[in-house]
């Protein structure tokens, strides 16, 4: 549908079809204001989308955004989406090597297996005790700061209250968490495994005086009140299906081929002009939602831009005609790919690649892990792939700023695959390469984005998951009431890089829609 189709004038115009815009599109409908989305792309759900990656092969892949853990059950309730998630029952398994021989650390499968793994891997019960102590920590923490995403901003001496516990405050929102890594746990791989919740997406050394890994590590570990990550049934597409056909049965109009290219406001009212094949046009709003970086929206308003943001991840998608065996005989393959399987993260290991890349080298031995979304959900295969027992892999590599790739693009991520595979390979008993399935041209079925491919694909600001540094989950000078207010009061930001953005959350979408309504009466 073009805008045209709608209304020329809307109370609120959203400013891309990602799944917060979506989100707070079908907010607003149901409320029953008039909306129009207005789409760059042919279709909604920006990152959070499932394709066809390879060519006449019937696996819908979650291409970009992969894992469900920061929606809250609240959206899908509100929204009735027919969306369903399904837990893993393995967290994680780390392979290495210890005395000589391939051994690993599997995590899951029930307290008295996981206690096991941990006795068998460092010698002692230690290690296990102090897990359970600081993830009893985290939980409790999970518990309390979740259900305010959804809620106004509190202010910071508000949430510490909230928190209730000085001692995981200070571990948590105060000291860098390379401290409470290495007061807590001994083991140099038990400590690389909870490190990497701090890394996603996220540039920056257990040390980093910032905190910005803190910041990482608590949107990893809230999510749900549990921290749990979980495998969205269908693949991500589905959940930003199930979004676009609540706004649309809400009465929103979803134009896609629309690119937003002018944002004119008064503070009262607004005009959008937009682009298409055909040319341009203009519609009017009473408030504009912008779903998009910080960046773009600078853009959008003629506003000063933000400080450039940074991406530094790999994103590595594949089909397998089986999942290949591990050196480690002991763990079963099924298991061992169905939760996180960490790749030369150990501590030290991942320490060293954050210092050879902040030098502007390639990390030696890059880091990354990967899970197999097919185990817990076929659905997204084939009837005839799943009858062959074929499977997906999705690596995500840790370590691999934007400015690494802006020599030669092509080429950097060329090398980096294949040291990141040559990683992989070293914990297999068969080489990788042999259980790629291929596509109907006869090519491997593998596909690799860097920072650089994110930020042209999506507009990703230097590519970085996140569109810019993560935030506190509590207000700032300039926060606002919701933590996506603008110095237009009628134009707001909806996307990841609102504050509590980030992660598949829908819960910038959802703020927005609230103090748009809160503006107009409910």
């Amino acid at each position: 549908m073009t805008a045209h189709e709608g209304h020329r004038t809307y109370d609120a115009v959203v400013v891309g079809g990602g799944h917060n815009g979506l989100v707070a599109a079908a907010y607003l409908a149901r409320a029953g204001r008039s909306v129009l989305v207005l789409e760059r792309l042919d279709h909604t759900g920006g990152a959070a989308v499932s394709t066809r990656p390879f060519a006449g092969v019937d696996a819908r892949l979650s291409r970009y955004s992969y894992l469900v853990s920061l929606l809250p059950k609240k959206i899908v309730r509100d929204l009735g989406l027919d969306f369903r998630v399904r837990g893993r029952t393995i967290s994680s398994y780390t392979p290495v090597e210890r005395d000589g021989l391939a051994t690993g650390l599997l995590v899951g499968g029930g307290e008295r297996r996981t206690r096991e793994a941990f006795a068998r891997l460092t010698g002692s019960g230690r290690e296990y005790e102090a897990w359970q102590r600081f993830y009893g920590m985290t939980g409790r923490v999970a518990e309390r700061v979740f259900p305010t995403l959804t809620e106004p901003l509190p202010s910071r001496a508000e949430l510490r209250r909230r928190v209730d516990d000085e001692e995981a405050w200070r571990t948590l929102f105060e000291e860098p968490i390379g401290v409470a890594i290495e007061d807590r746990f001994a083991d140099d791989l038990v400590r690389g495994v909870v490190l990497t919740d701090a890394l996603i997406g996220t540039f920056a050394d257990a040390h980093d005086a910032s905190l910005a890994q803190n910041r990482c590590f608590l949107y990893h570990v809230i999510g749900g009140g549990t921290g749990a990550w979980d495998v969205p049934v269908g693949g991500m597409g589905a959940l930003t299906d199930a979004l676009a056909a609540a706004a649309r049965d809400a009465g929103a109009v979803i134009a896609t081929g629309h690119e937003a290219v002018r944002i004119d406001t008064d503070g009262a009212a607004a005009e959008i002009t937009y682009r298409t094949a055909d040319g341009e046009g203009v519609v009017a709003a009473r408030h504009v939602l912008v779903n998009a970086s910080p960046q773009a929206l600078a853009e959008l308003t003629s506003d000063a831009a933000p400080a450039p943001a940074e991406g530094a991840q790999l994103k590595v998608n594949m089909l397998l005609k089986q999942l290949p065996r591990l050196r480690d005989t002991s763990v079963d393959p099924r298991e061992a790919f169905s939760g996180t399987f960490h790749i030369a993260e150990g501590y030290e290991q991942l320490a060293t690649a954050h210092a050879q890349a902040a030098a502007g080298r390639l990390p030696a031995v890059p880091p990354s892990e990967i899970y197999c979304h097919s185990l817990t959900d076929p659905s997204i295969l084939g009837p005839d792939l799943v009858e062959q027992g074929y499977q997906t892999l999705t690596l995500f590599g840790l370590h691999t700023p934007a400015r690494l790739f802006e020599g030669d693009n092509d080429s950097v991520r060329e090398d980096l695959l294949k040291s990141t595979l040559a990683q992989l390979d070293a914990q297999l008993a068969e080489p990788l390469a042999g259980c790629l399935a291929v596509d109907a041209d006869g090519r491997p079925c593998i596909e690799a984005k860097t920072p650089l491919d994110l930020e042209r694909d999506l507009r990703l600001p230097g590519g970085n998951i996140f569109h810019r540094a993560l935030s506190w989950p509590y207000s700032q000078e300039d926060g606002g009431r919701w933590g996506v207010e603008t110095r237009h009061p009628n134009v707001l930001l909806c996307g990841a890089g609102a504050v509590r953005g980030g992660g598949v959350s829908g819960v910038p979408g959802h703020n927005a829609a609230m103090a748009v309504l809160e503006a107009t009466g409910r």
